[in-house]
């Protein structure tokens, strides 16, 4: 194996900060695991934090994103998750197994790679054994770097916290990585799947998915669309992706009984809506960081038992990051993906 490695590093706040650094290639430790990294999905939230620091102090010099796929290339004493040569992803909050995060009122847990923690935007990363999973063996490097965070988010939104049913009408809202994966999540389990966008050729394409309806949100209103496709009933499930107050217009399109996951913040950091609908409806309003390591390892069976294909638009090289934060900007259809070549 050879010392050297490339990896992303920034030294402060800012696009214009990022550099592609050659470094000592790191060493696992106790319970620690050396992972030659293959692919590493990228995430709205990663540009945030490169470009605004997301609210976190990150610990400079940094390494963005927390997304990889990649084979196990050396393991440390005390490891027994894992042999050299297994295929494995990343889970996005170390150390949170099952169950609920730590944190209190005040202080709740928001420790994450690529955020509190130095991220994985290089050839090589150490991670502790037990913050990562064992990749699906359906899917190749490149689409398995895509469930840590989007694939996982739409999971716990709809079946780890949602208990999803068959006939059951899902919304997903516009056609990222997390709304595509929640569309196929969603068909895959027998539910009827609505999706909205901006761009006619994105609802076909979601329709070819499995997406049973499709709502232009820019030709008409969304919310009374979903009342008129579900004959006034509404929607069971509603993934909230553009948060502000967008949420009321979920609470329109929520029926009775039913769940919004606010997952999103592309509107702003606060949320709006209507509380007559709320408490009328007896609406469950839940908020979604993503999940537990369990669910992803839930994940990851699902998919190869289901044949879920998470949907790339772009892949990149390793040395075209900026190229590939600017294609994440744009608006993708489905995931970005830096590939090491």
């Amino acid at each position: 194996m050879a010392d050297k490695m490339r990896r992303w590093t920034m030294d402060a706040v800012g696009r214009a900060q990022l550099k592609l650094a050659e470094t000592a290639i790191p060493r696992p430790g106790n319970g620690e695991i050396l992972v030659k990294v293959s692919a590493v999905a990228l995430n709205y939230r990663d540009k945030l934090v490169i470009e605004t620091g997301f609210g976190a102090e990150l610990p400079f010099p940094f390494t963005p994103a927390s997304d990889l796929a990649g084979i196990v290339e050396a393991v440390g004493p005390q490891v027994s998750r894992f042999r050299k040569g297994d295929r494995v992803i990343s889970t996005f909050v170390p150390g949170w197994i099952d169950g609920k995060t730590s944190g209190t009122a005040r202080h709740p847990a928001h420790v994450t790679l690529g955020g509190l923690l130095q991220g994985v935007l290089a050839e090589y990363v150490v991670l502790s054994q037990d913050w990562a999973v064992v990749a699906p063996t359906t899917l190749n490097d490149a689409e398995a770097s895509t469930l840590p965070v989007a694939g996982l988010t739409a999971w716990s939104a709809l079946v780890e916290e949602g208990k999803l049913a068959a006939g059951q009408t899902v919304v997903v809202l516009g056609t990222g990585g997390v709304s595509l994966f929640g569309l196929q999540i969603a068909a895959a389990h027998g539910a009827q799947v609505i999706v909205t966008s901006g761009e006619e050729e994105k609802l076909a394409r979601a329709k070819s998915l499995g997406a049973a309806h499709g709502i232009n949100r820019k030709a008409t209103d969304w919310a009374k669309a979903v009342l008129d496709i579900t004959d006034g009933r509404g929607a069971d499930h509603i993934l909230e992706i553009a948060g502000g107050a967008n949420l009321g217009r979920s609470l329109e399109a929520c029926a009775v009984g039913g769940r919004i996951s606010v997952i999103g913040l592309i509107e702003g950091f606060e949320i709006s809506g209507g509380v007559l609908p709320l408490m009328l409806k007896q609406v469950t309003v839940r908020g979604i960081i993503v999940g537990h390591r369990r669910a992803l390892e839930d994940l990851t069976r699902a998919v190869d038992r289901t044949g879920i294909k998470p949907v790339i638009d772009a892949e990149y090289d390793l040395a075209a990051l900026p190229a590939a934060l600017d294609h994440l900007e744009r608006g993708p259809f489905g995931k970005v993906v830096v590939r090491m070549r």
